[in-house]
């Protein structure tokens, strides 16, 4: 069965794209061009078909072509889950970005469930060695995938948690307050647990039952202060704890996603550079392999510069196991030759940029 996948994409005013119009066909594709010349914005534009704010979390102000500012957006015909959708999604004059499904205004959570999106990028490179914050995004990210759901219950428990640390700062002495907001929070928090704990056990599975040229990732969710049975319980007996520093010490938001080369046995951390890309790259395959199975279509994939880490051998490795999956992967890159053995079997774009202006040119000539 073919993959999910984007048949047309229409950007307009969008970044340094002022109307950029492609068509493609389901297979790979590569965008090839200098630095600067608007590769990547198309990917972000791609990555805001899903639930969220996209690759690079940017705000819908942001989005927009400079200096004119005066809205953007993008349009896409798609071959989703349940058949083809034409999706819009943009924002005017510094509005809240809107979305409409086959003419229709819709919420961002109803993208998850027509359509599936995964995305790598360069700014994960240090996924491994940074805050915590990155990793639990990269792994709520995961859950999404699998769980349209996720998205709902992490905002719920992030504006009660919000609500919470407001009576903490102000110094709020309320219980029934409190007891009302720890019960929202609970509930949503117990949601994330299963949506992560699902996640994990199903990347895990599906990499044990994988032939691949990349490492296996153990992964594993960690839990700082310890794994707290009853939030809510938690919760009541820590406001004292809680007030003092203002701020809620226990829960959902604290967790941390630990992850290390199986092989070896060696916390990823700890692993080169090469290595932590390497498993990296391994978790969004393993991603990509577990929606297929559990869809019956693989997901829409996003690799931004990919291939300038990769070796010849480790390039070739991840282009066929693009194909095998069937997946739609639209990559990124400097050259046309990082792509040479997608030759045949993918689309090729360039893009240059112009006074500022994003140029694409259709097929594998230089851009």
């Amino acid at each position: 069965m073919s993959g999910l996948a984007i048949t047309s994409l229409m950007l307009v005013q969008f970044r340094s794209h002022v109307r950029t119009r492609l068509v493609f066909d389901g297979r790979p594709v590569a965008i090839f061009g200098p630095n600067g010349a608007g590769k990547t914005n198309v990917l972000e534009a791609v990555s805001l078909l899903s639930p969220g704010r996209g690759m690079r979390r940017a705000g819908p102000e942001d989005l927009a072509r400079k200096p004119e500012a005066r809205g953007w957006k993008v349009m896409a015909e798609v071959r989703g889950l349940a058949g083809t959708h034409e999706v819009e999604t943009g924002a005017e004059g510094g509005a809240a970005r809107q979305v409409r499904i086959d003419g229709k205004a819709a919420t961002q959570a109803a993208l998850g469930r027509i359509l599936r999106v995964l995305w790598l990028v360069p700014a994960m490179d240090r996924l491994w060695i940074e805050a915590a914050e990155g990793r639990r995004r990269f792994l709520d990210r995961m859950a999404l995938s699998f769980f349209p759901e996720h998205g709902e219950a992490v905002l719920a428990y992030d504006k009660a948690m919000r609500e919470r640390n407001r009576l903490l700062k102000e110094q709020v002495t309320d219980a029934a307050w409190y007891g009302a907001l720890e019960v929202r929070m609970a509930e949503a928090a117990a949601q994330i647990a299963a949506h992560r704990a699902a996640t994990v056990a199903r990347l895990m599975a599906v990499q044990a039952g994988a032939e691949t040229a990349f490492p296996r990732v153990a992964l594993a969710i960690a839990h700082p202060e310890g794994e707290v049975d009853d939030l809510a319980s938690a919760w009541a007996e820590g406001r004292r704890r809680d007030m003092a520093a203002g701020r809620t010490l226990v829960g959902p938001h604290r967790v941390d996603m630990a992850g290390a080369f199986a092989a070896r046995g060696i916390p990823a951390e700890q692993c080169s550079t090469g290595e932590q890309k390497a498993l990296l790259i391994s978790l969004i395959l393993a991603n990509a392999r577990a929606l297929a199975e559990d869809l019956g279509r693989a997901p829409v994939l996003l690799l931004d510069e990919v291939a300038a880490h990769l070796d010849a051998d480790r390039r070739a490795a991840l282009y066929d196991e693009i194909s095998a999956l069937g997946a739609q992967a639209i990559m990124t890159g400097t050259e046309v030759g990082l792509f040479d053995s997608l030759t045949g079997r993918a689309q090729g774009f360039g893009l240059r940029e112009e006074g500022g202006v994003s140029v694409l040119r259709e097929g594998w000539g230089e851009a």
